[in-house]
Protein backbone atom coordinates (compact mmCIF):
# COMPACT_ATOMS: atom_id res chain seq x y z
CA UNK A 1 0.00 0.00 0.00
CA UNK A 2 1.23 3.55 -1.25
CA UNK A 3 0.85 6.76 0.76
CA UNK A 4 1.70 10.18 0.16
CA UNK A 5 2.36 12.28 3.33
CA UNK A 6 0.68 10.27 5.45
CA UNK A 7 0.89 10.03 9.18
CA UNK A 8 0.23 7.51 11.98
CA UNK A 9 -3.10 7.97 14.27
CA UNK A 10 -0.86 9.50 17.29
CA UNK A 11 0.86 12.16 14.69
CA UNK A 12 -3.22 13.16 13.47
CA UNK A 13 -3.52 13.48 17.32
CA UNK A 14 -1.10 15.81 18.11
CA UNK A 15 -1.53 17.53 14.85
CA UNK A 16 -5.18 18.03 15.77
CA UNK A 17 -4.53 19.28 19.25
CA UNK A 18 -2.07 21.77 17.45
CA UNK A 19 -4.38 22.83 15.13
CA UNK A 20 -7.76 22.67 17.16
CA UNK A 21 -7.64 26.17 16.88
CA UNK A 22 -6.66 27.60 14.01
CA UNK A 23 -8.09 27.72 10.02
CA UNK A 24 -7.87 24.48 8.28
CA UNK A 25 -7.76 26.87 5.37
CA UNK A 26 -4.19 28.07 6.28
CA UNK A 27 -3.22 24.79 4.73
CA UNK A 28 -4.58 25.48 1.41
CA UNK A 29 -1.57 25.33 -1.62
CA UNK A 30 -2.02 28.44 -3.79
CA UNK A 31 -4.45 26.80 -6.39
CA UNK A 32 -6.66 25.85 -3.95
CA UNK A 33 -6.73 28.42 -2.16
CA UNK A 34 -7.93 30.48 -5.02
CA UNK A 35 -11.06 28.68 -6.14
CA UNK A 36 -11.85 28.49 -2.64
CA UNK A 37 -11.89 32.19 -2.68
CA UNK A 38 -14.01 32.30 -5.82
CA UNK A 39 -16.36 30.08 -4.74
CA UNK A 40 -16.51 31.98 -1.27
CA UNK A 41 -17.28 35.20 -3.73
CA UNK A 42 -20.43 33.50 -5.14
CA UNK A 43 -22.16 33.99 -1.73
CA UNK A 44 -24.00 30.68 -1.05
CA UNK A 45 -25.18 30.16 2.09
CA UNK A 46 -23.55 27.49 4.66
CA UNK A 47 -25.38 24.09 3.38
CA UNK A 48 -25.64 23.22 7.61
CA UNK A 49 -28.02 26.20 7.68
CA UNK A 50 -30.17 25.09 4.81
CA UNK A 51 -32.98 22.56 3.93
CA UNK A 52 -32.40 20.30 1.68
CA UNK A 53 -33.94 21.93 -1.03
CA UNK A 54 -32.16 25.04 -0.75
CA UNK A 55 -29.04 23.57 0.01
CA UNK A 56 -29.27 22.05 -3.87
CA UNK A 57 -29.43 25.58 -4.97
CA UNK A 58 -26.75 26.80 -3.11
CA UNK A 59 -23.50 27.17 -5.23
CA UNK A 60 -20.64 24.19 -5.82
CA UNK A 61 -16.90 24.01 -6.30
CA UNK A 62 -17.54 23.33 -10.04
CA UNK A 63 -19.33 27.19 -10.59
CA UNK A 64 -16.43 28.60 -8.87
CA UNK A 65 -13.93 26.39 -11.46
CA UNK A 66 -16.19 27.74 -14.21
CA UNK A 67 -15.60 31.25 -13.02
CA UNK A 68 -11.99 31.53 -12.73
CA UNK A 69 -11.69 29.82 -16.19
CA UNK A 70 -14.24 32.65 -17.60
CA UNK A 71 -11.69 35.06 -15.93
CA UNK A 72 -8.86 33.81 -17.69
CA UNK A 73 -10.47 34.17 -20.91
CA UNK A 74 -10.83 30.11 -21.12
CA UNK A 75 -13.94 28.29 -22.32
CA UNK A 76 -15.71 26.34 -19.16
CA UNK A 77 -17.86 24.39 -21.28
CA UNK A 78 -14.96 22.98 -23.45
CA UNK A 79 -15.88 19.48 -24.06
CA UNK A 80 -12.48 18.08 -23.89
CA UNK A 81 -12.38 16.20 -26.96
CA UNK A 82 -15.91 13.72 -24.98
CA UNK A 83 -18.99 13.63 -26.48
CA UNK A 84 -22.16 12.83 -23.88
CA UNK A 85 -24.90 11.09 -24.06
CA UNK A 86 -27.79 11.17 -21.72
CA UNK A 87 -29.93 7.81 -21.16
CA UNK A 88 -32.27 6.58 -18.35
CA UNK A 89 -31.19 3.05 -16.93
CA UNK A 90 -34.62 1.27 -15.15
CA UNK A 91 -34.06 1.05 -11.25
CA UNK A 92 -35.58 -0.50 -8.28
CA UNK A 93 -37.94 2.12 -7.22
CA UNK A 94 -38.25 4.16 -10.55
CA UNK A 95 -36.02 5.24 -13.49
CA UNK A 96 -32.83 6.74 -12.59
CA UNK A 97 -30.53 9.67 -14.73
CA UNK A 98 -27.65 8.98 -16.06
CA UNK A 99 -24.98 10.06 -18.95
CA UNK A 100 -22.53 8.19 -20.56
CA UNK A 101 -19.26 10.18 -21.74
CA UNK A 102 -17.24 8.87 -24.78
CA UNK A 103 -14.12 10.18 -25.52
CA UNK A 104 -14.10 10.87 -29.49
CA UNK A 105 -10.48 10.11 -29.99
CA UNK A 106 -11.04 6.51 -29.70
CA UNK A 107 -10.28 4.51 -33.10
CA UNK A 108 -13.47 3.12 -34.80
CA UNK A 109 -12.27 -0.58 -34.25
CA UNK A 110 -11.60 -0.36 -30.44
CA UNK A 111 -13.93 -1.80 -28.29
CA UNK A 112 -13.42 0.76 -24.65
CA UNK A 113 -13.64 -0.45 -21.09
CA UNK A 114 -16.61 0.85 -19.05
CA UNK A 115 -16.57 2.76 -16.01
CA UNK A 116 -19.77 3.61 -13.28
CA UNK A 117 -19.30 6.61 -11.96
CA UNK A 118 -20.96 8.00 -8.93
CA UNK A 119 -20.84 11.20 -7.98
CA UNK A 120 -21.00 12.76 -4.09
CA UNK A 121 -23.09 15.03 -2.21
CA UNK A 122 -23.71 13.36 0.93
CA UNK A 123 -26.32 11.60 -0.65
CA UNK A 124 -28.61 14.65 -0.72
CA UNK A 125 -27.07 17.49 -2.75
CA UNK A 126 -25.51 17.77 -6.48
CA UNK A 127 -26.59 16.31 -9.45
CA UNK A 128 -24.98 15.34 -13.05
CA UNK A 129 -24.64 18.55 -14.26
CA UNK A 130 -22.50 19.47 -11.36
CA UNK A 131 -20.27 16.80 -11.16
CA UNK A 132 -19.50 16.57 -14.82
CA UNK A 133 -15.15 16.89 -14.60
CA UNK A 134 -14.67 13.76 -13.09
CA UNK A 135 -16.09 11.57 -15.21
CA UNK A 136 -15.30 13.37 -18.38
CA UNK A 137 -11.58 13.61 -16.97
CA UNK A 138 -11.94 9.78 -16.83
CA UNK A 139 -13.39 9.03 -20.51
CA UNK A 140 -10.52 11.59 -21.48
CA UNK A 141 -8.13 10.21 -19.82
CA UNK A 142 -8.65 6.21 -20.06
CA UNK A 143 -10.17 5.69 -23.12
CA UNK A 144 -13.45 3.73 -21.33
CA UNK A 145 -17.11 4.78 -21.98
CA UNK A 146 -18.41 6.41 -18.98
CA UNK A 147 -21.77 5.80 -17.26
CA UNK A 148 -22.23 9.08 -14.48
CA UNK A 149 -25.28 8.14 -11.87
CA UNK A 150 -27.52 10.39 -10.68
CA UNK A 151 -29.50 7.80 -7.94
CA UNK A 152 -32.13 9.13 -5.71
CA UNK A 153 -31.19 11.05 -2.64
CA UNK A 154 -32.65 12.27 0.57
CA UNK A 155 -34.78 13.12 2.58
CA UNK A 156 -37.23 12.07 -0.28
CA UNK A 157 -35.05 8.43 -0.27
CA UNK A 158 -33.53 7.45 2.51
CA UNK A 159 -30.48 5.01 3.03
CA UNK A 160 -30.14 2.70 1.28
CA UNK A 161 -32.18 4.16 -1.65
CA UNK A 162 -29.00 5.36 -3.23
CA UNK A 163 -27.11 2.03 -2.75
CA UNK A 164 -29.43 0.56 -4.45
CA UNK A 165 -30.05 2.54 -7.28
CA UNK A 166 -26.42 2.36 -7.68
CA UNK A 167 -25.99 -1.41 -7.79
CA UNK A 168 -28.85 -1.76 -10.07
CA UNK A 169 -26.66 0.84 -12.17
CA UNK A 170 -23.75 -1.86 -11.88
CA UNK A 171 -25.85 -4.50 -13.09
CA UNK A 172 -27.21 -2.59 -15.74
CA UNK A 173 -23.93 -1.31 -17.33
CA UNK A 174 -22.59 -4.83 -17.32
CA UNK A 175 -25.92 -6.72 -19.57
CA UNK A 176 -26.03 -3.53 -21.84
CA UNK A 177 -22.37 -2.38 -22.13
CA UNK A 178 -22.23 -3.97 -25.51
CA UNK A 179 -25.15 -2.20 -26.54
CA UNK A 180 -23.25 1.27 -25.62
CA UNK A 181 -20.02 -0.32 -27.68
CA UNK A 182 -17.79 -1.25 -24.91
CA UNK A 183 -16.33 -4.31 -23.33
CA UNK A 184 -18.76 -5.67 -19.54
CA UNK A 185 -15.66 -8.23 -19.23
CA UNK A 186 -13.54 -4.61 -18.58
CA UNK A 187 -15.47 -2.28 -16.54
CA UNK A 188 -14.60 -0.61 -13.23
CA UNK A 189 -16.39 1.68 -10.42
CA UNK A 190 -15.57 5.00 -9.74
CA UNK A 191 -17.09 7.24 -6.91
CA UNK A 192 -16.38 10.12 -5.19
CA UNK A 193 -17.26 10.81 -0.97
CA UNK A 194 -20.55 9.34 -0.86
CA UNK A 195 -19.92 8.24 -4.60
CA UNK A 196 -16.88 5.99 -3.28
CA UNK A 197 -18.83 5.01 -0.60
CA UNK A 198 -21.18 3.15 -2.96
CA UNK A 199 -18.54 2.03 -5.46
CA UNK A 200 -16.83 -0.30 -2.92
CA UNK A 201 -20.21 -1.23 -2.03
CA UNK A 202 -21.22 -2.48 -5.28
CA UNK A 203 -18.13 -4.39 -5.20
CA UNK A 204 -18.76 -6.36 -1.78
CA UNK A 205 -22.44 -7.02 -2.36
CA UNK A 206 -21.07 -8.47 -5.88
CA UNK A 207 -18.36 -10.71 -3.97
CA UNK A 208 -21.34 -12.16 -1.47
CA UNK A 209 -23.97 -12.56 -4.37
CA UNK A 210 -21.34 -14.18 -6.56
CA UNK A 211 -21.72 -11.78 -9.66
CA UNK A 212 -19.43 -10.18 -11.23
CA UNK A 213 -17.16 -7.72 -9.70
CA UNK A 214 -15.33 -4.39 -10.69
CA UNK A 215 -12.11 -5.52 -12.03
CA UNK A 216 -10.72 -2.43 -9.84
CA UNK A 217 -12.64 0.04 -7.64
CA UNK A 218 -11.51 3.88 -7.37
CA UNK A 219 -12.56 4.94 -4.18
CA UNK A 220 -11.94 9.54 -4.03
CA UNK A 221 -12.49 10.70 -0.62
CA UNK A 222 -14.85 7.91 0.72
CA UNK A 223 -17.58 8.20 3.21
CA UNK A 224 -16.02 5.30 5.24
CA UNK A 225 -16.94 5.49 8.71
CA UNK A 226 -18.78 6.89 11.28
CA UNK A 227 -16.57 8.16 14.27
CA UNK A 228 -16.74 11.68 14.09
CA UNK A 229 -14.30 12.42 16.84
CA UNK A 230 -11.21 11.16 14.37
CA UNK A 231 -7.98 13.24 14.27
CA UNK A 232 -9.41 14.49 10.49
CA UNK A 233 -12.74 15.83 11.84
CA UNK A 234 -11.13 17.68 14.48
CA UNK A 235 -8.40 19.47 12.85
CA UNK A 236 -11.22 20.04 9.71
CA UNK A 237 -14.24 21.03 11.72
CA UNK A 238 -14.36 24.37 9.89
CA UNK A 239 -12.61 23.40 6.62
CA UNK A 240 -14.33 24.22 3.21
CA UNK A 241 -16.33 22.99 1.08
CA UNK A 242 -17.23 20.34 3.25
CA UNK A 243 -16.99 20.56 7.05
CA UNK A 244 -17.80 18.48 10.49
CA UNK A 245 -20.97 20.32 10.15
CA UNK A 246 -21.98 19.52 7.01
CA UNK A 247 -21.19 15.55 7.87
CA UNK A 248 -23.37 15.58 10.56
CA UNK A 249 -26.48 17.13 8.36
CA UNK A 250 -25.65 14.73 5.37
CA UNK A 251 -26.02 11.75 7.41
CA UNK A 252 -29.49 13.24 9.44
CA UNK A 253 -31.02 13.40 6.56
CA UNK A 254 -30.05 10.78 4.65
CA UNK A 255 -30.51 7.93 7.11
CA UNK A 256 -33.96 6.63 8.66
CA UNK A 257 -32.46 5.97 12.29
CA UNK A 258 -29.32 7.49 13.66
CA UNK A 259 -28.70 4.05 14.38
CA UNK A 260 -27.55 3.27 10.64
CA UNK A 261 -24.33 5.23 11.15
CA UNK A 262 -23.69 1.25 12.62
CA UNK A 263 -24.88 -0.21 9.27
CA UNK A 264 -21.91 -1.97 7.53
CA UNK A 265 -22.38 -0.48 4.00
CA UNK A 266 -21.86 2.90 6.61
CA UNK A 267 -18.80 2.32 8.90
CA UNK A 268 -16.95 0.18 6.12
CA UNK A 269 -13.26 0.87 7.76
CA UNK A 270 -14.65 -1.06 10.92
CA UNK A 271 -15.82 -4.35 8.86
CA UNK A 272 -13.89 -7.13 9.00
CA UNK A 273 -15.12 -8.73 5.95
CA UNK A 274 -12.91 -6.85 3.20
CA UNK A 275 -11.13 -9.51 1.79
CA UNK A 276 -11.47 -11.14 -1.90
CA UNK A 277 -12.15 -7.60 -3.61
CA UNK A 278 -11.09 -5.91 -6.29
CA UNK A 279 -8.18 -3.87 -6.65
CA UNK A 280 -8.34 -0.19 -5.04
CA UNK A 281 -6.92 3.09 -5.84
CA UNK A 282 -7.84 5.60 -2.64
CA UNK A 283 -7.84 9.28 -3.40
CA UNK A 284 -7.74 11.30 0.00
CA UNK A 285 -7.22 15.08 0.57
CA UNK A 286 -5.51 16.64 4.42
CA UNK A 287 -8.25 19.68 4.59
CA UNK A 288 -11.18 17.19 4.50
CA UNK A 289 -13.06 15.93 7.83
CA UNK A 290 -12.92 12.23 5.68
CA UNK A 291 -9.05 11.97 4.99
CA UNK A 292 -9.08 9.62 8.99
CA UNK A 293 -11.72 7.42 8.18
CA UNK A 294 -10.39 7.00 4.35
CA UNK A 295 -6.74 6.18 5.60
CA UNK A 296 -8.49 3.45 7.87
CA UNK A 297 -10.51 2.19 5.11
CA UNK A 298 -7.19 1.92 2.88
CA UNK A 299 -5.33 0.38 5.81
CA UNK A 300 -8.64 -2.37 6.82
CA UNK A 301 -8.59 -3.25 3.17
CA UNK A 302 -4.54 -3.93 3.03
CA UNK A 303 -5.29 -6.01 6.27
CA UNK A 304 -7.73 -8.09 4.07
CA UNK A 305 -4.91 -9.05 1.53
CA UNK A 306 -6.98 -6.50 -1.00
CA UNK A 307 -3.83 -4.50 -3.42
CA UNK A 308 -4.30 -0.85 -2.66
CA UNK A 309 -2.73 2.43 -3.84
CA UNK A 310 -3.82 4.90 -1.22
CA UNK A 311 -2.61 8.45 -1.69
CA UNK A 312 -3.28 11.81 0.50
CA UNK A 313 -2.35 14.49 -1.20
CA UNK A 314 -1.31 17.91 0.92
CA UNK A 315 -3.20 21.29 0.51
CA UNK A 316 -6.20 20.13 -0.81
CA UNK A 317 -9.82 19.65 -0.06
CA UNK A 318 -12.95 17.66 -0.34
CA UNK A 319 -14.02 18.02 -4.01
CA UNK A 320 -10.33 18.55 -5.63
CA UNK A 321 -10.32 15.93 -7.59
CA UNK A 322 -12.77 17.17 -10.37
CA UNK A 323 -10.50 20.49 -10.92
CA UNK A 324 -7.63 19.44 -12.66
CA UNK A 325 -8.04 23.04 -15.12
CA UNK A 326 -6.81 24.51 -11.91
CA UNK A 327 -5.35 22.77 -9.53
CA UNK A 328 -1.97 21.45 -9.70
CA UNK A 329 -2.45 18.17 -7.46
CA UNK A 330 -5.98 17.51 -8.84
CA UNK A 331 -3.58 16.83 -12.44
CA UNK A 332 -1.68 14.42 -10.37
CA UNK A 333 -4.41 12.71 -8.73
CA UNK A 334 -6.46 12.13 -12.05
CA UNK A 335 -3.06 10.54 -13.27
CA UNK A 336 -2.70 8.05 -10.91
CA UNK A 337 -6.50 6.89 -10.86
CA UNK A 338 -6.02 6.96 -14.87
CA UNK A 339 -2.70 5.24 -14.58
CA UNK A 340 -3.87 2.23 -12.39
CA UNK A 341 -7.18 2.19 -14.28
CA UNK A 342 -5.73 1.50 -17.69
CA UNK A 343 -3.05 -1.50 -16.11
CA UNK A 344 -6.12 -2.76 -15.23
CA UNK A 345 -8.02 -3.13 -18.21
CA UNK A 346 -4.63 -3.90 -20.08
CA UNK A 347 -4.69 -6.73 -17.38
CA UNK A 348 -8.24 -7.93 -17.86
CA UNK A 349 -7.83 -8.08 -21.92
CA UNK A 350 -6.12 -6.80 -24.46
CA UNK A 351 -4.96 -2.79 -24.28
CA UNK A 352 -6.56 0.42 -25.02
CA UNK A 353 -6.28 1.79 -28.71
CA UNK A 354 -6.11 5.68 -28.24
CA UNK A 355 -5.08 7.62 -31.60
Amino acid sequence: MNSVHSRSFAENLHRAGELFTGDPMARADADMKHVLDALSELGGKPVEMCMPAEARRQPLPDRAVAKILRQQDKDPDDDQGVGTEDVVIPGPEGDIPARVYRARSLAEDTIPPLILYLHGGGWVIAALDSCDATPRALAKKTGAIVVSVHYRQAPEHKFPAAHEDSYAAWQWLLAHGEELGGDPMKAAVVGESAGGNMAINIAIRARDEGAPMPIHQVLIYPVAGKDMTRPSYVENMRARPLNSAMMQWFLRHSLAQRDQVNDPRINLCERDDLHNLPPATIILAEIDPLMSEGEALAQALHDADVWVDATTYDGVTHEFFGMAALVNKAMFAQAQVARNLVEAFAAAGRAIDLD
